[in-house]
């Protein structure tokens, strides 16, 4: 029983962790969050560790609720496109694209917290590796992606995603996970593209 519960969820041992740990900063109230989330003149002091936890912490319950249905849409569609040590990367590399950005970038930024930012990295990993795969619909799905970075740096936020969210939205996260999850996209493929269900012919 515990085996084929195990060989069961493995495959998606990486956002039921990651998903894990959020709730149990969630849990941890406002003292851990403070400790845990991006604040600039923390890591400048060499708090490194908030360039990583920083994407765990959220502002409340309905943003880590909005935030964990999007690794939901992102591992339903994507998570058979790359290999669990490939999405490990893409998740790494997001998470300090999304921190070391605002760090480097946007210097107006003095806190953030959210996976947001980490999610537009999967994402953009993810529909790359299906398009590269012959995929066409996750096309579709990128370059909507794509409307939508140009829209937040025009424009601000979509409408609505603040109050959804609880506070500020830093648009400028989404762009800098997204260009981070360029590369693993493109890297971190599998040799070969998924297999199809295998299907059994009834003989006459």
């Amino acid at each position: 029983m515990l085996n084929r519960l195990t060989a069961r969820y493995r495959p998606h041992a990486l956002p039921l962790l990651l998903a894990l740990s959020a709730i149990l900063i969630a849990a941890g109230g406002q003292e851990l969050a403070l400790e845990l989330r991006f604040q600039r003149a923390s890591i400048l002091d060499g708090e490194w560790w908030r360039l990583l936890s920083a994407n765990l912490v959220h502002l409340g319950w309905p943003h880590l609720a909005m935030n964990l249905a999007g690794l939901v849409m992102i591992w339903l569609l994507f998570h058979r496109f790359l290999s669990n040590i490939a999405w490990l990367v893409t998740l790494i590399v997001s998470s300090l694209g999304v921190s070391l950005g605002l760090l480097w970038f946007s210097p107006e930024t003095q806190w953030y917290v959210g996976l947001s930012g980490t999610l537009h990295g999967m994402f953009f990993a993810g529909a790359i590796a299906a398009v590269i795969h012959g995929y066409r619909l996750e096309l579709i799905l990128l370059l909507l992606l794509c409307a939508k970075l140009v829209w937040e740096q025009l424009y601000g936020a979509l409408p609505g995603s603040a109050d959804m969210a609880g506070g500020n939205v830093v648009v400028d996260s989404h762009l800098y996970g997204a260009i981070s999850g360029i590369l693993p996209g493109l890297l971190a493929l599998k040799k070969q593209p998924p297999q199809q269900p295998a299907t059994t012919e009834k003989k006459p």
